[in-house]
């Protein structure tokens, strides 16, 4: 019985994700050429070996880094947010409120997010009105603009996991700290924190991980100087049709990208 309840989700994670990753192992270890399909399926290892090109590792530090920094700033601007929540008396109320930017399509939110950081937009035009700035600053297209979508569109899937750990602690472990003359401050550092751990590292998996493979947002937002492996991998399969080049960098980013989920599933349950 149990092995047939496993059936459909086994079924489903080996038609949509084994199998486009084979596929993907296919074309990676094809021949590139000028036809359609632009490659031609063998044993050709150029597209391997060509992974440790400059550029590719430039565009594969450059997602870490904003991965990492999205995810950071995620975790500094949703904890306090989360403990609210989970404290506050209509908690649900202001959780609905956390997920209701989900109803609202990406590219609307971040047609929203242009029409504020372009030079006419409501940014600079408040900044004029209150005298702070002379000329409008070029916010969109930069570094600020493109971490400041990031974190808007992924902070919700910090909140989330972080509330979830904050809602289900024990309020008397906090009672009983106080009664013994803890500090606040003590309070949060050796109940509260301890307790949201495996929030925070479920929070920071499900930012960096997607954060890292993101293409849309660095692309409308970012600086055209900033290189990304989206913007790699995008580069390689629709400007120079090799499609053996994109797909390594796409199983090169994918088996990096298991590393934080497979570090959570060690650290998760010795922390709960």
């Amino acid at each position: 019985m149990r092995r047939l309840l496993l059936l459909p989700g086994w079924a489903w994670l080996s038609l949509f994700v084994a199998a486009p990753v084979g596929i993907l192992a296919a074309i990676a270890l094809a021949t590139s050429r000028e036809a359609v399909p632009p490659y031609q399926l063998g044993l050709d290892w150029s597209s391997l070996a060509g992974l440790a090109d400059p550029y590719y590792l430039h565009g594969l530090l450059g997602s870490l880094r904003i991965g990492a920094v999205t995810a950071i700033g995620c975790l500094l601007i949703g904890y306090p947010m989360a403990l609210g929540i989970a404290r506050a008396r209509h908690g649900q109320v202001l959780l609905m409120l956390v997920i209701l930017p989900f109803w609202t399509g990406l590219l609307l939110r971040l047609t929203a997010l242009i029409a504020i950081f372009r030079d006419e937009g409501m940014l600079n035009h408040a900044l004029l009105s209150l005298g702070l700035i002379t000329r409008p600053i070029a916010f969109l297209h930069s570094d600020f603009a493109m971490y400041v979508g990031l974190i808007y569109c992924y902070l919700p899937f910090m909140i989330l996991p972080l509330h979830a750990r904050l809602a289900a602690a024990n309020p008397a472990l906090e009672q009983a700290a106080a009664d013994l003359g803890a500090p606040p401050w003590r309070v949060f550092a050796r109940i509260i924190l301890p307790l949201s751990r495996p929030g925070i590292w479920a929070g920071l998996a499900l930012v960096f991980v997607p954060v890292t493979g993101e293409y849309v947002i660095p692309e409308l937002l970012g600086s055209p100087a900033s290189l990304t492996m989206g913007r790699v991998i995008w580069e390689e399969f629709f400007e120079n049709r090799d499609w053996p080049q994109s797909a390594a960098l796409a199983l090169v980013l994918l088996a990096l990208l298991l590393l934080p989920a497979l570090a959570f599933r060690r650290t998760g349950p010795r922390t709960i």
